[in-house]
């Protein structure tokens, strides 16, 4: 399997198959912290207007599956313990970035996470003739993320995703009535995940700062249902469609 086939599997997309006009020209970056939601609200975008979510977890796991050049260098990087060079994730995005079903545009999820990156994203984008239109952050409180995050539990039946603290009371009630129980995961401690809360602001910071005095960055609140938020989301980029 080649590179372009993983890439393929994971758009989900291809122009052969979808006519041209139900894609939506919109080159994003979504911004926001663990447990913002952007992933999910990314993939609704991607659904409805055919515009790929470029999720670059993703795309390391798809080169280093594929064996291509670059993901050679990946796995090489992390069977040793050390972090993948943002040359290689750069390199990485360059090649998904220049498949056709990202011609139009893309949602670029998960990188830049700095404002070293952003300006080193820019040079690519630049070379690739595709300069950015936005940078969506996707904005909660931090005390609501610690809830979102320590609160997730996974129904031992089902398998189904829950949070003590927002899920409704009945799907709670279902999976324990049933015999089930509420498998919490090691690393949904507040320790570790108010230590990643802090690391992503501290990261971060700068990188809205970056895209704001670039004249590029459009702030959304992320809190609520999923339906609400997703609407504020579109509702702020709808100018970008074509």
């Amino acid at each position: 399997m080649t590179f372009t086939d993983v890439v393929r599997y994971f758009s989900r997309l291809d122009r052969d198959v979808i006519p041209r006009e139900k894609y939506s020209d919109m080159r994003i970056v979504l911004l926001g912290a663990p447990g913002s939601g952007k992933g999910t609200q990314a993939k609704r975008l991607e659904a409805e207007y055919r515009t790929p979510q470029v999720s670059t977890g993703d795309l390391l796991r798809a080169a280093v599956a594929a064996g291509t050049p670059l993901g050679k260098q990946a796995k090489a990087a992390m069977d040793a313990g050390d972090l993948v060079t943002d040359e290689i994730v750069l390199g990485i995005i360059r090649e998904r970035l220049a498949q056709p079903d990202a011609q139009a545009g893309f949602i670029l999820d998960g990188f830049p996470r700095n404002a070293a990156q952003a300006e080193a994203l820019e040079a690519v984008l630049a070379e690739l003739t595709a300069p950015l239109d936005t940078a969506v952050l996707m904005d909660v409180d931090f005390d609501i993320l610690m809830k979102r995050l320590t609160g997730r539990r996974t129904c031992s039946l089902t398998g189904k995703v829950l949070n003590v603290y927002f899920s409704p009371q009945a799907d709670i009630d279902a999976c324990i009535q049933a015999g089930g129980e509420l498998i919490k995961r090691d690393d949904d401690n507040e320790a570790t995940i108010g230590n990643r809360l802090n690391v992503y602001r501290q990261q971060t910071a700068p990188l809205i700062e970056y895209y704001r005095r670039h004249g590029k960055l459009v702030t959304v609140s992320a809190e609520g249902e999923i339906d609400a938020v997703y609407r504020r989301l579109v509702e702020s980029i709808k100018g970008l469609k074509s």
